[in-house]
């Protein structure tokens, strides 16, 4: 019986590379997508899954390789280009315009006429027409911000299949919806199938990526791990492929047995945002370190989010030594003694222009308001101590802060914290892209941070360093906390077992 793999393929790319400043995005590359078929595309940050598919879209000219459309070399121009040779994409932030009808979004550009004017009869009969072959049976004179991002989401897929017709590629589709509306999505998915579309399916929920797709593609730092069918590959392989990680190949290392003694510092009850983060439970020691594992995409940012109050929780309550917090914003974890370095460093941490001096003072003025600057000499006072303690490698502390290396600017976020004295610090992949020297440098300051009280929760993709420095490890899938590992049990090979597991249960 014919498979759906061995059908002709529809989109093809051969040995595709992209190259930026300092960087290889894209390593000789090959994917093959044929109709009828839904393929999942994954990768952690920086795989290159963007990169491919930009350079699919025509939005990245690729540096070398071929992109084959039914057969015929194609170079899109651009995504509009590449949406008339028959590729649409629809992203998890719907690229419409919610000002304007279901039915004027549509058809936009394209509306049916009548001596010149558009026709609304017809733009409203064709609207209902089209969208009855997805099952949405709803008022298309209504603005499109008027009904739920799945419907929205639905919406932009039948714009994209109607404009393009041979290849849809969806980016994180189902990121901001609840089950009901991803079953929803799904059966789309399905009804597109059958009709012979080849859909690329990008996403970083597991369970999704078996139930819908038919093959995966994996990519990691830029080159292909491999593709599989779904019913050759289980979790646990799949797992490995995206971590880069054999479970033979394990460290005998396990995770620290000197946990503190005595009560909680923090609580955290039933604490979580709907939507972002399913409620959890969670309880730090003084000088503990948590760490917390899962694939991106699973939930580990936001629940740093959550508890640093960048998108405020809406159940459950946090305590601190036993007295409730209020945790609804930045400025009240502030206030609690909390410190937040982000994962982008670029974008939601360091301020380029601005100099080491000013970005180390930045969280510690806030807090003071800014009616009461902190005198020019006490600032220079704090950036040259925390120069000197973190050896940030500069000639003075007036340096712009982007003109540093990675490593050096994380430093930086990390002085702005530890500037406000905190008692909690969240770490969000604080080693991410910085050199070997600076990577030692961070664990060494983790570890003597956790000496000197402090309690801390660090986030990151590198399971020997959760092994190394965590008293526990919390396993996040499908934005739940589903394994809590201490002491002993914290291996990378329980790790991985975690995060792949089918089952919402911890194993060791």
């Amino acid at each position: 019986m014919n498979t759906v793999a061995e059908n002709p393929p529809l989109l093809r790319a051969e040995a595709v590379s992209k190259g930026f400043p300092g960087t290889i995005a894209l390593d000789a590359v090959d994917f093959t997508l044929v109709a009828g078929e839904v393929h999942a595309l994954l990768g952690e940050n920086g795989a290159g899954k963007s990169t491919l598919i930009k350079c699919l879209t025509g939005a990245y000219r690729r540096d070398s390789g071929d992109v084959l459309l039914e057969g015929q070399l194609i170079h899109p121009r651009d995504p509009l280009d590449a949406q008339g040779l028959g590729i649409g994409t629809v992203y998890q932030e719907v690229n419409l315009l919610p000002n304007l009808t279901v039915a004027e979004n549509l058809f936009l550009g394209h509306q049916p006429r009548r001596f010149g004017f558009v026709s609304q009869g017809r733009l409203k009969s064709q609207a209902r027409e089209t969208l009855s072959h997805y099952g949405l049976n709803i008022d298309v004179s209504r603005n499109l911000d008027t009904y739920s991002v799945a419907v929205q989401q639905i919406v932009a897929i039948a714009r994209a299949v109607r404009l393009s017709g041979k290849v849809l590629i969806l980016d994180e589709p189902t990121a901001s919806l609840d089950a009901h509306e991803v079953q929803m999505l799904f059966e789309v998915i399905r009804t597109l199938k059958r009709r012979g579309l080849g859909i690329v399916f990008i996403s970083h929920f597991l369970d999704q990526v078996f139930d819908v797709s038919d093959r995966i593609t994996v990519l990691r730092n830029g080159r292909l791990v491999g593709t599989e069918r779904v019913g050759d590959l289980d979790r646990m392989k799949l797992v490995n492929m995206m971590l880069g990680r054999e479970l033979e190949q394990e460290t005998r290392v396990t995770g620290r047995t000197d946990a503190p003694s005595g009560g909680p510092h923090l609580t955290f009850e039933r604490f979580g945002r709907s939507g972002r983060m399913a409620p959890f439970d969670l309880a730090v020691r003084r000088g503990e370190v948590i760490g917390m594992a899962g694939l991106l995409g699973s939930g580990r940012t936001e629940t740093a989010e959550a508890i640093f109050g960048v998108t405020p929780h809406d159940s459950g309550d946090a305590r601190k030594d036993g007295e409730r917090i209020d945790l609804k914003s930045p400025r009240d974890a502030v206030a609690a003694g909390f410190g937040f370095s982000p994962e982008d460093r670029k974008t939601d941490g360091i301020i380029g222009d601005l100099s080491i001096r000013e970005n180390i003072v930045l969280a510690l003025q806030a807090r003071a308001g800014w009616s009461r600057p902190i005198p020019p000499r006490r600032q220079v006072e704090l950036a040259d101590q925390f120069i000197r303690r973190l050896d940030i490698r500069t000639s003075d502390a007036e340096k712009p802060v982007g003109l540093l290396s990675g490593g050096n600017q994380q430093k930086v976020m990390l002085a702005r914290w530890l500037a406000t004295n905190p008692t909690f610090l969240v770490l969000d992949e604080p080693t991410r892209g910085i050199d070997v020297g600076a990577h030692a440098e961070i664990i060494r300051l983790i570890e003597e941070l956790c000496a000197q009280g402090m309690s801390l929760l660090v986030i990151s993709s590198e399971l020997d360093e959760l092994v190394a420095y965590s008293h526990r490890v919390i396993v996040v899938r499908d934005r739940r906390h589903v394994a809590e590992l201490a002491g002993a049990e914290i291996t990378t090979d329980s790790i991985v077992k975690a995060i792949a597991s089918h089952e919402a249960e911890q194993q060791a």
